[in-house]
């Protein structure tokens, strides 16, 4: 497995997906529940390639990701083979909140002055996707092009 196991939840919101999945791999409705019931091991190989597919699409479209806490906002582009980042630090002893667009926002305007910011990018170790699979896996979250455009602007 490349990733990881799609919830039950997961699964079931993907439920037409995953019947187009298993009869595109030769296996029909009762196929399916004779699997599940006969060879469970193999349900469950199928069911982990389903999730990587999954994975897969959803990552290929992924272009910034986020991680965000009152003490710092971490925003990360995704490029084919590097990964920019801006980060916004605030101070040791600052009242600055940067859990949240709003409260970023009205930092950036209330307490620049108490803000650290860096840029950097670097080149990506392991594939894209995999490099977003663990960072989502450590905590961020999808988050929009529109955010990291504001924020260049902001510290420009």
């Amino acid at each position: 497995m490349k990733y990881r196991l799609l919830s039950n939840e997961e699964l079931e919101h993907l439920e037409v997906e995953l019947k187009q999945f298993l009869i595109v791999n030769g296996v029909h409705a009762e196929e399916w529940l004779q699997i599940n019931k006969t060879e469970p091991d193999k349900a469950v190989r199928l069911v982990e390639l389903f999730s990587d597919s999954v994975l897969e699409t959803v990552y290929d479209k992924i272009k910034v990701l986020e991680f965000r806490s009152p003490e710092s906002c971490m925003v990360f582009h995704f490029h084919e083979n590097k990964v920019e980042l801006i980060s916004i630090q605030r101070n040791k002893d600052s009242q600055a909140d940067l859990s949240s667009p709003e409260s970023i926002h009205s930092s950036l305007i209330n307490y620049s002055h108490e803000l650290s910011f860096f840029k950097s990018e670097k080149e990506i170790q392991l594939t894209r996707n995999l490099e977003i699979h663990r960072m989502i896996e450590q905590g961020c979250y999808i988050s929009t092009t529109e955010f990291w455009e504001s924020l260049k602007l902001a510290i420009a």
